[in-house]
């Protein structure tokens, strides 16, 4: 308790920029902030929701707690949203409230309410006075998961939280708490014993002391869960808390040994309250008196389904028999509960409902389920899918070897999906763009190395499939023991590919291996688990309620890790803490278990690292939260097992338990680890450990792998959705050299750069507000750079671009912010010059984009005051084009005819302005000068007045008309006809067309022709008026040299 609220102190009051690092920490972690993680979604599958609220007098205003992607909100009713928890450790959402009388007061109880396997960890209660921008932890830290908040309707001191506890051990910290003072202190009100806690908490709408509180007693551990037992009952009291009576079956309760329920008043008529009551034969109860005295109105089998997942009936504000049982569906009763129909079937919305928002009137529902939110406007009628919270819950990432490359993996309850890291057309990556290639709740996803058009997906309880990218076939390929020995398969049951032949591996209690993608199977392995019977009863898991799901299957493998480094070596891990290897393809194992000092025996092994580096290098990563202990523990060996070295400092939070670590291909000091409160880096091979705080929030990371080719680190988070941080090799050469970041200026190798054909996006064009789209990787060749010091906030350093000759083909500004700055050179060259306003302006330091370049190796050049650094970039082409790199320079060389074209055109409209503002100084000046005499006078300003029209009309040659109001197309004018050539030009890399060619030779001609009329005029009556100026002893601009169509500009840079 007092570590995490040390902890919690220091992140609400210190910049969160300075937490993650350490005194002894080598790089500020602040200073990494150039580098931010970008989120790729998917979002159409969303995510496990476990909490809604909204505000009664403005219902757009809606708080949705998810199961492990942290709390969002919406002020439009669901069409935008934003997090609000991103920088604390309180991800998992189990209750929140909204002080309805003043609605910036707003509650959260962390931990998920639903104690499934994989349910979230919580960290207490908090409590934001302005609408969720900021939050002050409360305490209760150590109560595992709040099921419920009340407050107060009219004193914001007052609140009531049911919490549950830790479901993975006996724990005190559970029962009911109150609070009278905003959550500065609490009180416990009601504690039943150390496996029970407060299941549900309702508040009478009429009287607020008085409350009915459900405990639950119940017990999870990794093989085996229990609902229901002694401790479970309904409680009374109708002084706010002081005293409870508890019902029992002389109430009207049924008798026996009682597990969860679920409870709801009416508001219209609250003496009549509703129970959904899981005991030896499940019922839903009705009370008319408040709560003292119950009746079973409905005990259909199938009434209270899975209570341990859902236990909920809501009521309707505006009548007391219109009741919602919310459960796998949500189904509907307008007879008081007698009879139900089912309102949100299976094929309408995602199944597995946990929360349900009623509106006052009742006609707005806000449904949250396994697959995110839903919203009704018309009593549940009709719906919409809320596709933009990406909370998708991965267990595990993996990519492929295409360009771009893929992500994929398996989401809890949501199936696997395969996607782009990036996509080559605009409006980011869509929800669409990603592809279901697996259903269930899935685990591992993994490309056949050796075949591009197979995937193959697992899923709950030994279900492997191989899926056909091709046709969509999804075959079943378990594998079966050829002497009938009873398989078990983990709940999320360990797969992998050998790097060296890709074999594919699966885990039982043995190791499978197949070599013909999954047809047939050779055992290579004894079983490698405890195989203790006494933790093989998963048949007879749930307590009062079966649930056999294989959520409790155990003594099992999780994790099969080959070495990329030495064919035969694989290392195993079990849920019951073995820890094997082989070190010759499987003809005989070692178990290294009890060689490992500081962990205690049995713990879950979620995964294994088998170092790139060195055959005899492995990590393991333990995770004992399942037992009741939420420590991390993460281990390194050298010498194949025989000693091990622990890697946890204290820079990772007690309370944080790890789930992956990744040691980076190329740089082995380079590692990240994934933990159940975001993910950590260190530079110097576990020495020192530091949280990434950029751009990934704070939400359980269980996969992590550094893609090989494109070296981005892609990140997978259980609860939101996939990550990548693209291009890594900057963290590489601050783990070899941390003295880089001292350095005034340093330019780190530059990726190379595809430049790809942007394509329009297939679909909507015009999306609005309410779709998801997963930031992309910005277009071009990523300059990354770090600034030393205390940098140039308010200033810039200049990026340039230089061809392979050394001429300086494109300049702009970059950030120069103290640490690692990131920007992208968009693969263009300078734009050519444009004419200027109408006013004079000063020239532009920095010019729009220009044409792309061709596909090569150029330098780039980062000037910061006196310091300068350079690296190459290789632009390589589109590989879909088939275009010869003649034909690509042979179209460059005429998009450069035409800029220089445009420029000289552009030149001869700059001349033709400034001309006509040179008349108006003269005029100007004449107004001012007496000296002038009057015939002079006259003479100026009617030489004046012409000149100016002469000039107008000749620029409209050039522009078009300029001072026409409404839509004006200029056919014959130069400069929207090499606009146009310019267009038709860059639409496409292959040679020139004849007609591009034709419709160039057009606007030349055109120029040529309006270039003689524009020297024409400088050579007769701009100088015939110079020279009356020049009489009237007037200011003048110089004369200048007459323009040719081959005029070039001289640049300065």
């Amino acid at each position: 308790m007092l570590p995490l609220l040390r902890f919690l102190a220091l992140v609400l009051v210190v910049p969160l920029a300075l937490l993650a690092g350490s005194a002894t920490a080598q790089i500020d972690p602040a200073r990494l902030a150039g580098l931010k993680a970008r989120s790729i979604g998917p979002s159409g599958m969303s995510g496990r929701i476990s909490a809604i609220d909204a505000v009664e007098r403005d219902p757009n205003i809606i708080y949705v707690g998810s199961a492990t992607g942290g709390l969002w909100k919406s002020t439009s009713g669901g069409v935008t949203w934003e997090p609000l928890t991103d920088s604390l450790p309180a991800y998992s959402i189990g209750a929140v409230a909204i002080f309805q009388a003043a609605p910036d007061i707003v509650w959260i109880g962390t931990g998920e309410r639903n104690r499934r396997n994989t349910a979230g960890v919580g960290t207490g209660v908090y409590k934001s006075m302005d609408g969720g921008k900021t939050w002050r932890h409360l305490g209760l830290d150590s109560t595992g998961a709040i099921d419920a908040i009340i407050l107060h309707p009219t004193d914001p001191d007052i609140a009531y939280v049911g919490a549950l506890g830790n479901t993975w051990t006996e724990s005190p910290h559970r029962g009911v708490y109150r609070t009278t003072d905003g959550g500065k202190t609490w009180q416990k009100i009601l504690y039943v014993n150390e496996t029970t806690g407060a299941g549900d908490l309702v508040m009478d709408p009429s009287n607020p002391n008085h409350l009915l509180a459900a405990t639950w007693d119940h017990r999870r551990w990794p093989w085996f869960f229990r609902s229901g037992g002694p401790g479970s009952g309904l409680y009374v009291t109708y002084d706010g808390g002081d005293t409870w009576k508890k019902l029992g079956p002389e109430d009207g309760l049924p008798e026996g040994e009682l597990g969860r329920i679920g409870l709801d008043f009416a508001r219209s008529n609250p003496k009549v309250v509703y129970a959904i009551v899981e005991a030896t034969r499940s019922v839903l109860l009705r009370s008319e008196d408040g709560g003292n005295t119950w009746k079973v109105v409905n005990r259909e089998r199938g009434i209270a389904e899975r209570p341990f997942y859902y236990a909920q009936v809501r009521v309707d504000p505006t009548n007391e028999n219109r009741v919602y049982n919310v459960h796998g569906t949500i189904d509907l009763s307008e007879d008081g509960g007698k009879t139900f129909r089912v309102l949100l079937p299976f094929e309408r919305v995602h199944v597995d409902h946990h929360a349900l928002w009623i509106s006052p009137d009742g006609k707005i529902l806000y449904d949250g389920n396994d697959g995110g939110v839903y919203i009704s406007r018309d009593r549940g009628a009709s719906w919409r899918f809320v596709e933009n919270l990406p909370l998708a819950q991965f267990y595990h990432i993996a990519v492929d070897w295409e360009t771009p490359y893929n992500v994929m993996g398996g989401l809890q309850d949501n199936g696997s999906w395969r996607g782009p890291s990036q996509v080559w057309h605009n409006g980011g990556i869509r929800f669409y763009d990603w592809k279901e290639v697996g259903f269930g709740d899935g685990f591992a996803t993994l490309p056949d190395p050796r075949n591009r058009r197979y995937l193959y997906t697992t899923s709950q309880g030994g279900n492997i499939i191989r899926s056909d990218l091709l046709t969509g076939e999804r075959k079943a390929i378990r594998p079966a023991h050829p002497e009938g020995i009873e398989l078990r398969f983990n709940w999320n049951p360990a797969m992998a590919i050998d790097p060296h032949d890709g074999a594919l591996y699966f885990g039982s209690q043995f190791v499978h291996r197949s070599t013909d993608l999954g047809n047939t199977w050779t055992i290579i392995s004894p079983d490698l688990t405890t195989n203790d019977p006494e933790k093989q009863k998963q048949l007879e898991s749930g307590g009062l309620t079966r649930d056999v799901t294989s959520a409790e299957n155990y003594t099992t493998i999780l994790v099969i890790a080959p070495s990329p480094v030495e064919r035969g070596v694989i290392w195993v891990g079990t849920d019951d803490g073995n820890v094997q290897l082989t070190r010759d393809g499987g003809a005989t194992w070692t178990n290294l278990a009890s060689r490992i000092r500081g962990v205690p025996p049995n713990t879950w092994i979620p995964h294994i690292e088998a170092s790139p580096h060195d055959a005899a290098t492995a990590f393991v990563v333990f995770d004992d939260h399942r037992r009741g202990n939420n420590r991390p523990y993460v281990f390194k060996t050298t010498d194949y097992g025989r000693t091990w070295t622990s890697l946890v400092t204290d820079e990772i939070e007690p309370f944080n338990f790890v789930h992956v670590i990744e040691q980076d291909p190329i740089e082995p000091n380079l590692l990240f680890l994934g933990t159940e409160h975001g993910m950590y880096v260190s530079f110097n091979g576990g020495r020192n450990w530091q949280l990434w705080r950029h751009g990934l929030p704070r939400v359980p990371v269980l996969a992590l792998v550094v893609h090989p080719r494109e070296h981005d680190l892609v990140i997978g988070t259980h609860g939101r959705a996939a990550y990548i941080l693209d291009d890594i090799r900057p963290l590489r050469a601050l783990a070899r050299d941390p003295t880089i970041a001292q350095k005034p200026l340093h330019l780190f190798e530059i990726p190379e750069a595809i430049k790809y054909e942007v394509a329009q996006v297939d679909g909507m064009r015009f999306t609005a507000d309410a779709m998801f789209k997963g930031e992309n990787r910005p277009y071009g060749a990523l300059i990354t750079y770090s600034v030393g010091g205390t940098g140039l906030p308010d200033s810039a350093v200049t990026v340039e671009v230089l061809d392979a000759g050394g001429e300086v083909i494109r300049r702009f500004p970059g950030p120069a912010k103290p640490g690692v700055n990131r920007i992208a050179w968009d693969l263009r060259r300078d734009g050519f010059r444009r004419p200027r306003g109408e006013r004079q302006e000063e020239p532009e330091a920095f010019r729009p984009a220009g044409p792309p370049v061709l596909p090569g190796t150029y330098t780039a050049r980062v000037k910061l005051k006196d310091h300068e650094a350079s690296a190459t970039v290789v632009v390589r082409d589109d590989p879909r084009f088939d275009v010869p790199l003649a034909a690509q320079r042979e179209k460059f060389d005429v998009i450069m005819r035409v800029g220089q074209r445009q420029e000289v055109a552009a030149e001869a409209v700059d001349r033709l302005r400034e001309a006509k503002r040179s008349v108006d100084r003269v005029l100007d000046q004449l107004n001012g000068n007496s000296d002038t005499s009057g015939d002079l006078r006259q003479r100026v300003r009617a030489a004046a007045d012409s000149l100016k029209k002469r000039l107008a009309e000749v620029e409209e040659l050039f522009t078009g008309p300029q001072d026409v109001q409404g839509i004006v197309r200029a056919p014959d004018a130069v400069l929207p006809q090499l606009d146009q050539v310019y267009g038709a030009l860059t639409s496409s890399r292959d040679a020139p067309t004849e007609a591009q060619m034709l419709y160039l030779r057009e606007a030349e001609a055109d120029l040529s022709r309006a270039l003689e009329r524009v020297n024409a005029l400088f050579s007769g009556p701009v100088a015939e008026f110079r020279r009356l100026v020049q009489e009237a002893n007037l200011e003048w601009f110089p004369a200048r040299e007459p323009l040719s169509l081959d005029w070039r500009p001289n640049r300065q840079r």
